[in-house]
């Protein structure tokens, strides 16, 4: 059993829902040297987050930020987290919401998703910048 590990930036993207599997996989060639296991990916941010959904269709990822929107709406009066911005606290509620990683198998180095599975960035900040994730991948070379 081998570990690798690896900081990867992920490029600036808007708010809102983002396919980032492609990305990922780009700065990290060294899962091709895995024949099984598995790969962990952990955003190191607080207001944006990982999940795994559908691949195919993108009205998936609209309907997905705009559900989150409504179910964490911006300016309420009980927030007091409220210095960085009105799109700061809802960020944080969505992020938590969402998760902070995702752990994938790998099959003969490659991901093992299902056909209409990628990898999700919620970007829940209006300029929310790069994002840092730290890839683990624990398995057999």
């Amino acid at each position: 059993m081998e570990i690798f590990q690896k900081e990867i930036n992920l490029s600036a993207k808007e708010r809102g829902f983002h396919l980032v599997t492609r990305e990922i996989l780009s700065k990290t060639p060294e899962l091709e040297d895995f024949k099984f296991g598995t790969m962990h990916v952990f955003i190191k941010h607080t207001s944006a987050g990982l999940t795994i959904n559908e691949n195919a269709d993108p009205t998936v990822r609209d309907d997905f930020e705009s559900h989150f929107n409504k179910m964490v709406p911006e300016n309420q009066p009980y927030y007091k987290h409220t210095l960085e911005g009105s799109d700061d606290m809802p960020a944080h509620i969505k992020a938590a919401l969402l998760g902070s990683s995702v752990i994938i198998p790998i099959t003969h180095g490659e991901l093992n998703l299902g056909t209409w599975q990628g990898i999700y960035l919620g970007e829940h900040r209006n300029h929310g910048g790069s994002r840092k994730l730290m890839v683990t991948i624990t398995g057999v070379k």
